[in-house]
Protein backbone atom coordinates (compact mmCIF):
# COMPACT_ATOMS: atom_id res chain seq x y z
CA UNK A 1 0.00 0.00 0.00
CA UNK A 2 1.29 3.64 -0.78
CA UNK A 3 0.32 7.00 0.67
CA UNK A 4 0.31 9.82 -0.94
CA UNK A 5 -0.22 13.73 0.43
CA UNK A 6 -3.62 15.41 -0.80
CA UNK A 7 -1.68 18.76 -0.53
CA UNK A 8 1.80 18.70 -1.13
CA UNK A 9 2.38 22.24 -1.63
CA UNK A 10 1.11 23.05 1.97
CA UNK A 11 -2.64 22.30 3.62
CA UNK A 12 -4.86 24.86 2.99
CA UNK A 13 -6.81 26.51 5.93
CA UNK A 14 -6.10 26.95 9.42
CA UNK A 15 -7.20 25.50 13.06
CA UNK A 16 -7.83 27.74 15.84
CA UNK A 17 -4.52 28.96 17.17
CA UNK A 18 -6.13 27.31 20.99
CA UNK A 19 -5.78 23.73 19.12
CA UNK A 20 -2.95 24.32 17.14
CA UNK A 21 -0.77 21.70 19.45
CA UNK A 22 -4.15 19.19 19.27
CA UNK A 23 -2.78 16.51 17.57
CA UNK A 24 -5.39 15.73 14.77
CA UNK A 25 -4.18 19.46 14.45
CA UNK A 26 -1.13 18.21 13.25
CA UNK A 27 -2.46 14.94 11.11
CA UNK A 28 -1.28 15.66 7.31
CA UNK A 29 -4.60 14.52 4.76
CA UNK A 30 -3.35 12.20 2.83
CA UNK A 31 -4.78 9.10 0.38
CA UNK A 32 -4.22 5.36 1.26
CA UNK A 33 -4.12 3.98 -2.83
CA UNK A 34 -5.27 0.35 -3.03
CA UNK A 35 -4.81 -0.12 -6.81
CA UNK A 36 -5.63 -3.05 -8.91
CA UNK A 37 -2.60 -4.65 -11.41
CA UNK A 38 -2.88 -3.57 -14.97
CA UNK A 39 -4.96 -4.22 -17.07
CA UNK A 40 -8.36 -2.66 -18.80
CA UNK A 41 -8.84 0.59 -16.74
CA UNK A 42 -10.80 -0.06 -13.12
CA UNK A 43 -13.60 1.89 -11.66
CA UNK A 44 -12.18 3.63 -8.76
CA UNK A 45 -14.10 4.28 -5.13
CA UNK A 46 -12.64 6.88 -2.61
CA UNK A 47 -13.31 5.63 0.70
CA UNK A 48 -14.53 7.73 3.92
CA UNK A 49 -14.43 6.59 7.42
CA UNK A 50 -16.82 7.36 9.78
CA UNK A 51 -16.11 8.43 13.05
CA UNK A 52 -18.38 11.62 14.03
CA UNK A 53 -15.54 14.43 12.21
CA UNK A 54 -13.84 13.46 15.61
CA UNK A 55 -11.53 10.26 14.88
CA UNK A 56 -11.87 8.13 11.40
CA UNK A 57 -13.19 4.40 12.08
CA UNK A 58 -10.25 2.32 10.88
CA UNK A 59 -12.60 -0.95 10.50
CA UNK A 60 -14.85 1.45 7.94
CA UNK A 61 -11.33 2.43 6.01
CA UNK A 62 -8.92 -0.15 4.87
CA UNK A 63 -11.34 -3.30 4.98
CA UNK A 64 -13.65 -1.66 2.86
CA UNK A 65 -10.78 -0.61 0.08
CA UNK A 66 -10.02 -4.47 0.08
CA UNK A 67 -13.51 -5.40 -0.65
CA UNK A 68 -13.79 -3.02 -3.35
CA UNK A 69 -10.59 -4.86 -4.53
CA UNK A 70 -12.10 -8.21 -4.28
CA UNK A 71 -15.14 -6.88 -6.62
CA UNK A 72 -12.51 -6.15 -9.59
CA UNK A 73 -12.99 -2.06 -8.33
CA UNK A 74 -9.87 -0.06 -7.32
CA UNK A 75 -10.04 2.08 -3.52
CA UNK A 76 -8.56 4.98 -2.27
CA UNK A 77 -8.53 5.71 1.35
CA UNK A 78 -9.19 9.45 1.93
CA UNK A 79 -7.35 10.46 5.53
CA UNK A 80 -9.55 13.74 5.90
CA UNK A 81 -8.85 16.25 8.23
CA UNK A 82 -11.81 15.96 11.50
CA UNK A 83 -12.09 18.52 14.39
CA UNK A 84 -10.44 20.76 15.56
CA UNK A 85 -10.36 20.88 11.75
CA UNK A 86 -13.51 22.92 11.05
CA UNK A 87 -15.47 23.33 7.35
CA UNK A 88 -14.26 23.39 4.64
CA UNK A 89 -11.59 20.94 5.57
CA UNK A 90 -13.10 18.09 5.08
CA UNK A 91 -14.92 18.63 1.92
CA UNK A 92 -11.49 20.13 0.23
CA UNK A 93 -10.30 17.18 1.14
CA UNK A 94 -13.00 14.80 -0.48
CA UNK A 95 -13.31 16.97 -3.41
CA UNK A 96 -9.44 17.00 -3.87
CA UNK A 97 -9.32 13.12 -3.30
CA UNK A 98 -12.15 12.51 -6.31
CA UNK A 99 -9.75 15.51 -8.17
CA UNK A 100 -6.30 13.25 -7.38
CA UNK A 101 -7.99 10.06 -8.46
CA UNK A 102 -8.71 11.36 -11.98
CA UNK A 103 -5.78 13.59 -12.76
CA UNK A 104 -3.61 10.31 -12.19
CA UNK A 105 -6.19 8.01 -14.04
CA UNK A 106 -3.84 6.73 -16.62
CA UNK A 107 -0.86 6.49 -14.17
CA UNK A 108 -3.32 4.43 -11.71
CA UNK A 109 -4.89 2.34 -14.38
CA UNK A 110 -8.52 4.13 -13.51
CA UNK A 111 -11.30 4.73 -15.61
CA UNK A 112 -11.78 8.71 -14.60
CA UNK A 113 -15.57 8.85 -15.56
CA UNK A 114 -16.11 6.08 -13.05
CA UNK A 115 -14.81 7.44 -9.28
CA UNK A 116 -17.03 6.87 -6.80
CA UNK A 117 -17.41 7.70 -3.54
CA UNK A 118 -18.32 5.91 -0.26
CA UNK A 119 -18.92 6.91 3.58
CA UNK A 120 -20.00 5.78 7.01
CA UNK A 121 -21.97 7.77 9.23
CA UNK A 122 -19.79 11.26 9.64
CA UNK A 123 -17.79 10.03 6.25
CA UNK A 124 -21.17 9.46 5.06
CA UNK A 125 -22.62 13.01 5.14
CA UNK A 126 -19.10 13.89 3.65
CA UNK A 127 -19.80 11.51 0.89
CA UNK A 128 -23.00 12.45 0.35
CA UNK A 129 -22.12 16.66 0.53
CA UNK A 130 -19.63 15.63 -1.94
CA UNK A 131 -21.73 14.01 -4.53
CA UNK A 132 -25.07 17.07 -4.09
CA UNK A 133 -22.28 20.01 -4.10
CA UNK A 134 -19.51 18.57 -6.08
CA UNK A 135 -19.09 20.90 -9.44
CA UNK A 136 -17.93 20.11 -12.90
CA UNK A 137 -14.86 20.63 -14.79
CA UNK A 138 -13.64 24.05 -14.75
CA UNK A 139 -10.98 24.48 -17.49
CA UNK A 140 -10.17 28.12 -16.36
CA UNK A 141 -9.49 26.91 -12.87
CA UNK A 142 -5.55 28.07 -11.56
CA UNK A 143 -4.73 25.00 -10.55
CA UNK A 144 -4.42 22.46 -13.18
CA UNK A 145 -5.88 19.87 -10.33
CA UNK A 146 -9.06 22.13 -9.96
CA UNK A 147 -9.77 21.45 -13.98
CA UNK A 148 -10.95 17.85 -12.84
CA UNK A 149 -14.83 17.32 -12.13
CA UNK A 150 -15.15 17.33 -8.21
CA UNK A 151 -18.62 15.64 -8.54
CA UNK A 152 -18.49 11.38 -8.28
CA UNK A 153 -20.03 9.26 -10.42
CA UNK A 154 -21.36 7.01 -7.67
CA UNK A 155 -22.42 7.30 -4.37
CA UNK A 156 -22.44 4.82 -1.22
CA UNK A 157 -24.08 6.07 1.96
CA UNK A 158 -23.72 3.84 4.93
CA UNK A 159 -25.58 4.64 7.84
CA UNK A 160 -24.85 8.58 6.61
CA UNK A 161 -25.89 11.72 8.18
CA UNK A 162 -27.28 12.99 5.55
CA UNK A 163 -28.73 15.97 7.35
CA UNK A 164 -27.53 18.53 9.48
CA UNK A 165 -31.27 20.28 10.05
CA UNK A 166 -32.88 16.75 10.86
CA UNK A 167 -34.64 16.83 14.36
CA UNK A 168 -32.91 13.07 13.71
CA UNK A 169 -28.99 14.37 12.91
CA UNK A 170 -26.05 13.29 14.94
CA UNK A 171 -25.30 16.30 16.80
CA UNK A 172 -21.74 14.92 17.68
CA UNK A 173 -20.75 15.16 14.02
CA UNK A 174 -22.41 18.67 13.23
CA UNK A 175 -20.86 20.29 16.26
CA UNK A 176 -17.39 19.04 15.47
CA UNK A 177 -17.68 19.86 12.07
CA UNK A 178 -19.40 23.58 12.45
CA UNK A 179 -18.55 24.12 16.07
CA UNK A 180 -21.59 24.18 18.62
CA UNK A 181 -24.25 26.70 17.78
CA UNK A 182 -24.02 27.87 13.81
CA UNK A 183 -26.66 29.31 12.42
CA UNK A 184 -29.89 27.79 10.64
CA UNK A 185 -28.36 28.77 6.82
CA UNK A 186 -24.75 27.12 7.58
CA UNK A 187 -26.98 23.91 8.55
CA UNK A 188 -28.70 24.00 5.89
CA UNK A 189 -26.08 24.46 3.08
CA UNK A 190 -24.28 21.28 4.44
CA UNK A 191 -27.06 19.38 4.75
CA UNK A 192 -26.85 17.40 1.05
CA UNK A 193 -30.49 15.91 1.05
CA UNK A 194 -31.90 19.63 0.43
CA UNK A 195 -29.11 20.17 -2.55
CA UNK A 196 -30.03 17.13 -4.40
CA UNK A 197 -30.48 17.90 -8.22
CA UNK A 198 -30.68 15.85 -11.48
CA UNK A 199 -27.19 15.33 -12.03
CA UNK A 200 -26.74 13.64 -8.82
CA UNK A 201 -24.86 10.65 -8.88
CA UNK A 202 -26.70 7.12 -8.84
CA UNK A 203 -26.82 6.48 -5.14
CA UNK A 204 -26.92 3.44 -3.17
CA UNK A 205 -28.24 3.53 0.64
CA UNK A 206 -27.41 1.14 4.10
CA UNK A 207 -29.06 1.85 7.05
CA UNK A 208 -30.64 -0.41 9.91
CA UNK A 209 -33.90 0.76 11.48
CA UNK A 210 -31.76 -0.12 15.16
CA UNK A 211 -29.61 2.62 14.36
CA UNK A 212 -30.04 5.02 17.33
CA UNK A 213 -26.89 7.31 16.89
CA UNK A 214 -28.07 7.95 13.24
CA UNK A 215 -31.75 7.41 13.04
CA UNK A 216 -33.07 5.72 10.08
CA UNK A 217 -34.98 8.81 9.26
CA UNK A 218 -32.27 10.41 7.34
CA UNK A 219 -31.70 7.36 4.88
CA UNK A 220 -35.40 7.91 4.14
CA UNK A 221 -35.09 11.26 3.92
CA UNK A 222 -32.37 11.46 0.98
CA UNK A 223 -34.32 8.16 -0.92
CA UNK A 224 -37.31 10.71 -0.89
CA UNK A 225 -35.03 14.01 -2.18
CA UNK A 226 -33.56 10.92 -5.09
CA UNK A 227 -36.69 9.96 -6.17
CA UNK A 228 -38.35 13.68 -6.22
CA UNK A 229 -35.45 14.49 -8.71
CA UNK A 230 -35.67 11.14 -10.60
CA UNK A 231 -31.57 10.09 -9.29
CA UNK A 232 -31.29 6.09 -9.85
CA UNK A 233 -31.10 4.64 -6.16
CA UNK A 234 -30.87 1.69 -3.99
CA UNK A 235 -32.42 2.08 -0.78
CA UNK A 236 -31.70 -0.87 2.03
CA UNK A 237 -33.25 -1.00 5.34
CA UNK A 238 -32.20 -3.73 7.56
CA UNK A 239 -34.36 -4.37 10.61
CA UNK A 240 -31.75 -5.60 13.04
CA UNK A 241 -27.97 -4.15 13.39
CA UNK A 242 -26.64 -1.49 15.24
CA UNK A 243 -24.31 1.61 14.04
CA UNK A 244 -21.15 1.32 13.01
CA UNK A 245 -21.27 -2.01 11.65
CA UNK A 246 -18.79 -1.53 8.89
CA UNK A 247 -18.72 -4.97 6.82
CA UNK A 248 -20.95 -6.77 9.32
CA UNK A 249 -20.21 -9.67 11.03
CA UNK A 250 -22.36 -12.64 11.26
CA UNK A 251 -23.46 -11.42 14.33
CA UNK A 252 -24.59 -8.83 12.89
CA UNK A 253 -27.34 -10.99 11.44
CA UNK A 254 -28.90 -9.95 7.98
CA UNK A 255 -27.11 -6.80 7.65
CA UNK A 256 -23.87 -8.10 7.33
CA UNK A 257 -24.98 -9.19 3.59
CA UNK A 258 -24.94 -5.54 2.44
CA UNK A 259 -21.45 -6.37 0.64
CA UNK A 260 -22.68 -8.86 -1.32
CA UNK A 261 -25.80 -6.82 -1.96
CA UNK A 262 -23.90 -3.44 -2.89
CA UNK A 263 -21.60 -5.60 -4.67
CA UNK A 264 -24.56 -6.24 -6.84
CA UNK A 265 -25.48 -2.79 -7.35
CA UNK A 266 -21.87 -2.39 -8.92
CA UNK A 267 -22.19 -5.06 -11.03
CA UNK A 268 -25.28 -3.33 -12.55
CA UNK A 269 -23.38 -0.02 -12.57
CA UNK A 270 -20.95 -1.74 -14.96
CA UNK A 271 -17.66 -1.37 -12.18
CA UNK A 272 -17.50 -4.73 -11.05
Amino acid sequence: MTTIPLWPAGIPGSVDPSEAQNPRAQEIPQLALHLLPRGPAKACVVVLPGGGYWVRAEHEATPIALWLNSLGISAVVCHYRVAPWRHPAPISDAWRAIRLVRAHAKEWNIDPVRVGILGFSAGGHLACSASALGEGANPAAIDPLDRFPSRPDALVACYAVSSLVSPHTHTGSRDNLLGVGASQEQLRALSPELHVTAQHPPTFILHTAEDQPVPVQLALNLATALADKKVPFALHVWPKGHHGVGLGKPEHGAVADWPRVCGDWFKELGWA
